[in-house]
């Protein structure tokens, strides 16, 4: 499967924000008939004593022509993945990662905000240019 066009960039500002990248991809699979990849799997050590948490990230650009085409896709992914990693690695948790101007200029439509708000989506915030993230959305 190719690779998001923002995707190094956003590995990047994992790796800046201290994340320790352990999969580029990380394939789940369901069954012989079904297989996922996710963009990226990562660790941090929240403290020395205690396990690290681990998280998933789908990373999406919206580069595209239609903001809500990419949406349902980002979306469908996010929640197929969800459901997988409940069942083989609910300790993992699941993220999607866009750009900073697609979250302030699309993300922050009404329309939008309650899908995000149904669906507890967890969003990554990233600037491209930067290689950083801006915001983690819980």
């Amino acid at each position: 499967m190719a690779k998001d066009i923002f995707h190094e960039q956003a590995k990047a500002a994992l790796i800046k924000d201290g994340w320790h990248i352990t999969h580029d991809p990380f394939i789940i699979r369901i069954s012989e008939a079904i297989k996922l990849q996710i963009d990226l799997a990562a660790e941090n050590a929240i403290a020395a004593e205690r396990d690290s948490q681990k998280i998933a990230v789908e990373i999406k650009s919206f580069i595209r022509d239609s903001d809500i085409s990419e949406f349902h896709t980002a979306l469908g992914q996010y929640l197929n993945y969800c459901q997988a990693l409940e069942e083989q690695e609910p300790e993992r948790m699941t993220y999607l990662a866009v750009p900073v101007e697609t979250y302030q200029d699309f993300f922050q439509l009404s329309f939008i905000q309650r899908i995000l708000h149904r669906y507890q989506v967890k969003l990554i915030i990233y600037d491209s240019k930067r290689e950083e993230i801006n915001q983690w959305i819980n």
